[in-house]
Formats: C-alpha cells, structure tokens, sequence
C-alpha cells in the first residue's frame, strides 16, 4: 500500500511529485534543496546553512510521518560542487548518530533554484 506524506513544515512540492512516499515499511523523501517552507525562498549563505535547511525539511517530513532521523537507512547528497564536501558533512553528521545511514556523495552539474546542495533519503519504519 501507498501512501503520500506531506506538511507545510516544509517546502511543497515544486513538480508533480510528493515530499514523501510511505510504501509499505519503507519511507521514500523526495530530494530537498534548502527553501525555507515559511518564505518558499532558497535560504542565503554558504553550504553549512543549506545544509542545515535541506536537514530540517527532511526533519519535519520525517516528523509528519511519525518517524525521526534515527530510522533513516539511506541518503543521498548531491553537491554543486565537491569542494564543499568537508563543509557538508559537518553539518551532516549532527543530524544522525550511530549507526550512520548509508550515503552516497554525487556532484550535480546543477541542482534545482541553483541550491549548493540537495538530499533525499530512505527511512525504515518497522
């Protein structure tokens, strides 16, 4: 069974897609780019705060399905540019603790509204 997820706690939709997708024991969030929900804008600053932005939206999508950080089994970042990677994680790393979900880093040619940074990831919910 499918179901969507969705709170104005972060960024709606910019397409024909849905923040979040719960497929049986298994949450799939859409990729966010750091728009703060409250304005719709992208948030200014350097890749720390993007990334911070990006993390709160997946946050409040985890929320809203009734699930947290710590379920999370999968992420994938992409990055407008791999220099800011040691930035990334940083910020990353305080959003989860052990055991660290899996991760791939991908540099995107561009990313939507020109963010520095998008992330999408799996949750487990069983």
């Amino acid at each position: 069974m499918l179901s969507a997820v969705s709170t104005g706690s972060a960024p709606k939709a910019l397409g024909p897609y849905s923040q979040a997708i719960r497929a049986g024991e298994f949450l799939f969030i859409s990729g966010q780019v750091p728009i703060d929900p409250a304005t719709g804008n992208l948030v200014e600053g350097d890749i720390r705060d993007q990334t911070r932005r990006a993390l709160q939206n997946i946050g409040a999508i985890l929320s809203a399905a009734g699930t947290s950080f710590q379920q999370v089994v999968r992420t994938t970042v992409y990055l407008a540019d791999l220099s800011d990677f040691a930035a990334m994680n940083e910020v990353y790393a305080t959003f989860f603790t052990s055991p660290q979900p899996a991760r791939s880093t991908i540099q995107a040619a561009r990313l939507p509204r020109d963010a520095r940074v998008e992330i999408d990831v799996i949750a487990f919910l069983g």
